[in-house]
């Protein structure tokens, strides 16, 4: 009984250190991007964010292929297998990598055509080379998070994204446009990889091999499929305003999204981090791994839930004082307010996504995840026809009806009344 009450404690304890250390990393992440975020909205116009969106979101169809469940794997694999599978997944990491950046390559012209937007093409392919750098350190990062040091993968992500930041105003604040976006992202590549090399001693032995790559990439693959789901999901608004209502009206939805969204986002995308390790850790003892999630889900809550809604309800205040008036003059402030009360039912869904894969069954959250994109990508084309204030009201309406019901169904079918194939 003890031991049990002990072990509970240091749990919770782990969880909450490792909240306080990913809130910690966003919260200089949130002060660095404010700033990048008034430098930009005050210097940039709206077709400069139409451009720099159209970039950010094809880079960001291809890059989805570097979230593939291979990095999941090597922090849910037994022991005894990790250090092949991290030599395979190195070796997996930098064939993707080649592979991706003469996809984006090619995709640059093909959005270039799409868009009739010639300027697109040198941008993503910048920012393509990024994937012929990150693969030097996917495997240390896997590894950082499989040992629950979200101090380190905090601090790690902490320095890329300040840096990044910083980079964006100062290239605003000298006059690159929509390159003030761009440039950073492949500028700070090498940050996270020397980082992630100083926090972790494994070395690749630089002797290609797939062993275990079917494991690997069976698991993956669900995984890869949800991420696809995500991406499309997260793009399917700026794709469909981008062309049926213009690329002028995609730079006010796209301020609207990053000004209102982002700070949840990043605290939803921390706390799956944290949230998919602590239950890695109990996924063989179901009654620790309800515990667990229970406990874990409403300390999520009461982070999420007040932040979301004092962000929304001061709104009207801050965006006039902080981006500018020429952002309310042109409807972006009821945009945001709509968009960021989107946030209140991601965590919960995230959280189920999380328990599904830790018990092994990433198929269930790709099933839910192709259904509800479906539903979104309907709703948004709906939302079209009535502007883009239409298109956030698609989006919160959206999140907000189906999201609990599929984090209630999750709890119930694996941890309350246990179905047969969830056990």
């Amino acid at each position: 009984m003890r031991l049990n009450i002990l072990r509970r404690f240091r749990s919770e304890d782990r969880f909450l250190r490792n909240i306080g250390w990913m809130g910690l990393s966003e919260f200089g992440i949130r002060i660095s991007r404010l700033l990048a975020t008034v430098i930009l909205a005050r210097l940039l116009s709206p077709n400069d964010y139409g451009i720099a969106a159209l970039v950010m979101m094809t880079h960001e169809f291809i890059r989805v292929f570097t979230r593939n469940g291979i990095g999941e794997k090597l922090v849910q694999a037994p022991a005894s297998e990790v250090e092949e599978m991290c030599n395979t997944a190195f070796t997996l990491n930098w064939l993707l990598g080649i592979l991706l950046f003469f996809i984006q390559t090619l995709g640059s012209f093909a959005a270039a055509s799409f868009y009739g937007q010639s300027e697109l093409i040198r941008p993503i392919i910048l920012i393509g080379l990024t994937y012929l750098i990150y693969p030097l350190g996917s495997v240390q990062t896997s590894l950082i998070l499989r040992e629950n040091r979200m101090n380190v993968f905090g601090m790690t992500q902490l320095a890329s994204v300040m840096t990044d930041n910083i980079l964006i105003a100062i290239f605003a604040l000298n006059g690159f446009g929509m390159w003030s976006i761009i440039l950073p992202k492949f500028l700070v590549a090498p940050i996270w990889v020397i980082m992630v090399y100083r926090f972790h001693p494994w070395r690749p032995n630089w002797r290609p091999t797939l062993l275990h790559w079917r494991r690997i990439l069976g698991f993956g693959s669900r995984i890869l499929g949800v991420e696809l789901l995500n991406t499309l999901r997260e793009n399917i608004d700026y794709l469909l305003i981008g062309r049926f209502i213009g690329v002028s009206q995609l730079g006010i939805y796209y301020f609207a999204f990053n000004a209102g969204l982002g700070m949840s986002l990043s605290a939803v995308n921390a706390m799956g981090l944290t949230l998919y390790s602590d239950l890695c850790d109990v996924s063989h003892d179901r009654l620790l791994l309800q515990q667990r999630f229970q406990r874990n889900l409403s300390t999520i809550a009461k982070v999420i839930i007040p932040l979301v809604t004092l962000q929304a309800s001061l709104a009207p205040l801050y965006v006039p004082i902080v981006f500018g008036q020429k952002w309310v003059d042109r409807g972006a402030v009821p945009i945001l307010i709509v968009i960021c009360l989107s946030a209140l039912s991601r965590p919960f869904a995230n959280a189920a996504s999380m328990l599904f894969r830790s018990i092994g069954l990433p198929q269930v959250d790709l099933i839910w995840n192709l259904g509800f994109t479906l539903c979104l990508a309907v709703s948004v084309f709906v939302g079209t026809h009535y502007g883009i204030f239409g298109v956030a009201v698609a989006v919160m309406a959206t999140h907000l009806l189906l999201q609990p019901l599929y984090a209630l169904w999750a709890w119930r079918v694996v941890l309350l009344h246990p179905a047969s194939w969830a056990s």
